[in-house]
């Protein structure tokens, strides 16, 4: 039985009209603040640290400053949490 052809299809480009204007294209788009990817590490580092000292320290301290850090108990968890859930939040603005 003969091969059937290979029709080559036309490459669709839609009409100027429709084509968004406002997006800027990839040449356009500058790169991110050097702050950007700084905060978002920043944040992770801080949220991993709050995590392990509170489970390292199983929500008992004994610096007197830091008993207030066990009056919160699980929040604790939230704290550490959000900073994780911030830094994402940061990380997607990084270009």
């Amino acid at each position: 039985m003969p091969k059937s052809t290979v029709r080559k299809k036309k490459v669709y480009t839609a009409p100027a009209e429709l084509r968004p204007q406002g997006e800027a294209t990839a040449a356009q788009r500058r790169p991110s603040p050097v702050w950007v990817p700084a905060l978002a590490v920043a944040l992770v580092v801080i949220g991993i640290a709050w995590l392990v000292s509170y489970y390292l320290t199983q929500g008992f301290f004994d610096v007197d400053w830091l008993s207030s850090l066990a009056d919160i108990r699980y929040w604790n968890l939230a704290i550490g949490f959000g900073f994780l859930v911030a830094s994402l939040g940061v990380f997607s603005k990084w270009r």
